[in-house]
């Protein structure tokens, strides 16, 4: 299958990178890679990088299943909402049917597309918030970094984690402040730097669910965010910056946080 006849998207190679592909589609991508020596290293490294945050979360990988997940308590759930409106259940069926009959058709002629990752959706919100507030200038902060100590004792009561803001002076970036923001199914924090020029940066955490343990980039205009999950939180850093300018500066955070809890 050449590269004309199958797509490859930044979605498609991050299912690769977490082994979520099979068959044909992941022939391609291996072909595309084999086509493409400068983006196979790149995959590479971040596989290397999943493996290692993987290894570290292994032990959450082991935790027995949560009662309210497992297959003999589902069942019985739901045997007792149909008990207790069979009709509705009936009409539901039908219309699952009805839903899985067309799905099935049209698995026939394109693959089902990707569901959104833990990860993603931390990169998402990331992106979020810095658009919203990088280009604030009279409150691009909720507290100053004159109150370092009790911004970052506030955040980590509200998120349950113990926060840090990672020393980013190598990279040419002071930490101006942060703000408390909606998360997911809680709260999030935002940490904003700036460098000489003005040009701003920031940290994202919040607390997530799931177990990809990958690194993942993305980019939309101008500003690119490196995400990644690591002991039940996801973190972001995002700025306006190139791949490889901004790369450095996520491991530098990411060894910032490793630990701390």
């Amino acid at each position: 299958m050449t590269d004309k006849a199958f797509s490859i998207g930044e979605d498609e190679l991050q299912a690769f990178i977490d082994d979520r592909l099979e068959g044909d589609r992941r022939a391609a991508v291996e072909a595309h890679l084999a086509a493409h020596p400068e983006l196979a290293e790149r995959i590479a490294a971040e596989r290397r990088q999943r493996a290692i945050l993987r290894s570290r979360l292994e032990a959450k990988f082991a935790e027995p299943v949560p009662a309210r997940l497992r297959i003999a308590n589902l069942r019985a759930a739901r045997r007792s909402f149909r008990a207790r409106s069979w009709t509705s259940a009936a009409a539901a069926v039908a219309l699952f049917v009805a839903g899985a009959t067309a799905g099935w058709f049209a698995n026939t002629i394109a693959p089902a597309p990707l569901a959104p990752t833990p990860t993603a959706s931390v990169a998402q919100g990331a992106h979020a918030a810095y658009r919203t507030f990088v280009v604030e200038v009279a409150h691009p902060v909720e507290v100053g970094v004159q109150q370092e100590a009790h911004l970052l004792q506030w955040l980590s009561k509200r998120l349950g984690r113990k926060l840090a803001a990672p020393d980013l002076s190598p990279f040419g970036y002071r930490l101006m402040g942060g703000r408390l923001l909606p998360g997911g199914n809680g709260a999030a924090a935002q940490l904003m730097y700036d460098d000489a020029s003005g040009r701003r940066l920031t940290i994202y955490v919040r607390a997530t669910e799931g177990k990809e343990t990958a690194f993942r980039f993305q980019k939309e205009g101008e500003a690119a965010t490196f995400a990644w999950i690591d002991q039940g939180f996801g973190f972001a850093v995002t700025a306006t910056a190139t791949r490889d300018e901004l790369l450095p500066i996520a491991e530098a955070v990411y060894r910032g946080f490793e630990g701390k809890s």
